[in-house]
């Protein structure tokens, strides 16, 4: 039987364009289905029932503009503010407290028309990728035993699930890759600066960027457009940087005709190797083997290429702990309720000296230039998303070294994409097969590494191997 959640995101608003369904029967749909599935999900920790009735009510008296998500429902990761509603950054350490005032990516997405439903769950302040939080645990609905990953975990899971049609997570070394993959999904974080909602250079290095999760490539188009240009008109950019305008016409166009012939390179390695005990799943290997397979066939030049040897572990692990000495200066911050990973990032940041952060800096810089000049020969470098499967609840442990230690392990491709400013996107390629020991059916994806501001590419590539491989008809068991 026909639901409203089996519309894509672009499919429901022009519904909602057209006077075929209103924005206030799609939030109730909505709104039914978090009320109904997500107690054993666990994908928000605050729904904002009322206000998204308003909120639609008010949408649906006034005439949807042509460039916007006009009356698509959405939720705020749990770690940017809205107005009147408590932030609680995955944490009990804080005081509740509603917001005063929208974070620009909230009053962006307002712009643009969505209807927020609440906030999503986020690990703590986001500084894992583990979806098990003081509030609860969040799942994933592909195997309730085990985890979506993080940060942007409860996003992730809602949009797999049908709770929202589509969302926007944020990604500082893997929060918007590492659960779309998990739950099989699309995940594109974009270009450093290209989001002027964003801060080009906020935090140390600038490693965070918000970016699109959706059920399909053209969703990620249009939720990029609207990320970069809310209105629909040019977007004044105050404090973003600016990002290399690589072809022509909104992402969304390049996401539906997904045209062209590109080089792309297949990874031999990663930036984790020297430091961690990297060991790549058969089911992962198989994923970039389809990719491979798919993109040979199309008619892309696929060639190898090998991660360059260059200082990374170190001064990225330095530039992480670094990133939670602004908690130290947090109101009201009650420590002894920071989760232990939180509590020993903020105990390591208060010894770190400048010196060596700012060494650290300087080589995730070199880094930086090393990696892009390695990939400039291609249009964009293929990765596995995650080198293991979804991992069990619990895998991550209470040991922060260790914790920390498996994060890069399950994900040593992602953070290289943040570190170097460059855009990059998952795809789910795959899935588990028949005798895999964790069982059949788990999400496995890809990722590929586009060039300075290639966006474009990306969306493009990406929808030629989701017409081949037809990822948006695989749902979970909630669906």
């Amino acid at each position: 039987m026909f639901e409203l959640h089996h519309l894509a995101a672009q499919e429901l608003w022009d519904w909602i364009r057209r006077g075929d369904a209103t924005a206030l029967e799609v939030t109730e749909h909505y709104l039914d289905r978090i009320d109904r599935l997500d107690p054993s999900l666990g994908a928000f920790v605050t729904v904002t029932a009322d206000a998204a009735r308003e909120r639609a009510e008010r949408l649906g008296s006034l005439v949807p503009t042509s460039r916007s998500l006009w009356g698509l429902p959405t939720a705020d990761k749990d770690l940017y503010d809205r107005a009147g509603v408590p932030t609680r950054h995955g944490s009990t350490a804080l005081p509740v407290t509603p917001a005063t005032v929208d974070h620009p990516l909230v009053a962006a997405l307002a712009a643009a028309g969505t209807v927020s439903l609440g906030k999503t769950t986020s690990p703590e302040f986001g500084m894992s990728s583990s979806s098990e939080t003081r509030f609860g645990t969040t799942r994933n609905p592909y195997d309730t035993a085990r985890a979506p990953g993080g940060s942007s975990s409860g996003t992730a899971v809602a949009v797999a699930a049908g709770l929202l049609p589509a969302a926007v997570g944020t990604d500082g070394g893997g929060s918007v890759r590492i659960p779309a993959a998990a739950t099989g999904l699309v995940g594109l974080k974009p270009s450093r600066g290209r989001v002027p909602s964003m801060p080009g250079r906020s935090g140390v290095g600038g490693l965070s960027v918000a970016g699109p999760i959706t059920r399909n490539v053209a969703d990620a188009g249009m939720l990029l457009d609207a990320l970069v240009a809310p209105t629909g008109l040019p977007e004044p950019s105050p404090y973003a940087l600016v990002t290399p305008e690589v072809g022509e016409g909104p992402f969304t166009a390049a996401a539906v005709r997904g045209e062209g012939r590109f080089v792309v390179g297949v990874l031999e390695g990663s930036p984790w190797d020297e430091t961690v005990d990297v060991v790549v799943d058969p089911a992962a290997r198989a994923a970039v083997a389809t990719a491979v397979r798919v993109l040979g066939e199309v008619g892309h030049g696929v060639e190898d290429v090998v991660m360059p040897r260059l200082p990374y572990a170190d001064a990225f692990r330095t530039a992480w702990e670094s990133s939670a000495a602004g908690l130290l200066r947090v109101p009201g911050l009650d420590r002894s309720e920071l989760t232990p990973l939180v509590a020993w990032l903020v105990a390591r940041a208060g010894r770190l000296t400048a010196e060596r952060v700012l060494d650290a800096t300087a080589t995730l810089d070199t880094f930086s230039a090393g990696l892009i000049r390695a990939f400039d020969p291609f249009d964009a470098v293929l990765t596995p998303t995650l080198a293991l499967t979804p991992r069990p609840l619990g895998w991550y442990g209470d040991d922060p070294e260790e914790d920390f230690r498996r994060q890069c392990a399950y994900s040593p491709w992602t953070s290289m994409a943040n570190v170097s400013g460059l855009p990059a996107i998952t795809l789910p390629v795959g899935v588990t097969e028949e005798g895999h020991p964790d069982g059949a059916g788990l999400p496995m994806g890809v990722q590929l590494v586009g060039r300075p501001g290639g966006e474009r590419v990306l969306l493009a590539i990406g929808a030629q191997l989701e017409r081949r491989l037809r990822w948006q008809r695989r749902h979970p068991s909630q669906w």
